[in-house]
């Protein structure tokens, strides 16, 4: 049974002719505006919908999809989530890309072997990933999701390991 992920949500109508404006991961924008095809979920189904146009604007996506031609026709999308199969994400991943639900949950060890907690989020400030990890102490601490900091991702062994500077990791 295939997965969908969610690429963004239609926050509003823009203009007259059925145009959603959408929100989106910012850093993603390029994957956004190579959309073809995206699905609306409607209960437990997904339906697909193709995309006749995206474009950028004022840091949304405005995409025109195919059969929706009025604002009154979009106003029961409003609010909706766009969603992609998730083995058409995993075909645009570049190599040291990763899905965030492989990374959370994956445990944090040290150069030297040690644990030192687990993934529980992955957020982004801006310029760039950051995992949550939640200590041995309980403490949850940021880690940059650079290489300075990430030595070794191992999906398949739901490990990794990081270079933990002084005060990285308390």
């Amino acid at each position: 049974m295939e997965k969908y992920i969610s690429v963004g949500k239609i926050l509003n109508f823009h203009g007259i002719k059925g145009e959603a404006k959408v929100g989106f991961t910012q850093s993603q924008a390029d994957f956004v505006l190579s959309l073809k095809q995206v699905f609306f979920k409607d209960g437990s189904e997904y339906r697909p919908v193709n995309v006749e146009n995206v474009r950028i604007h004022k840091n949304f996506a405005i995409f025109k999809f195919e059969g929706i031609n009025s604002i009154n026709e979009l106003i029961p999308y409003k609010g909706s989530l766009l969603f992609v199969e998730e083995s058409y994400i995993r075909e645009s991943l570049d190599e040291n890309e990763y899905l965030i639900d492989e990374l959370v949950g994956l445990s944090i060890f040290d150069e030297a072997g040690k644990k030192l907690g687990f993934v529980v989020g992955v957020s982004n400030n801006g310029a760039n990933d950051l995992l949550s990890v939640k200590t041995n102490s309980k403490n949850i601490c940021l880690v940059p999701f650079l290489e300075a900091f990430i030595k070794k991702v191992d999906i398949q062994n739901k490990s990794i390991v990081i270079n933990n500077i002084e005060g990285l990791l308390e």
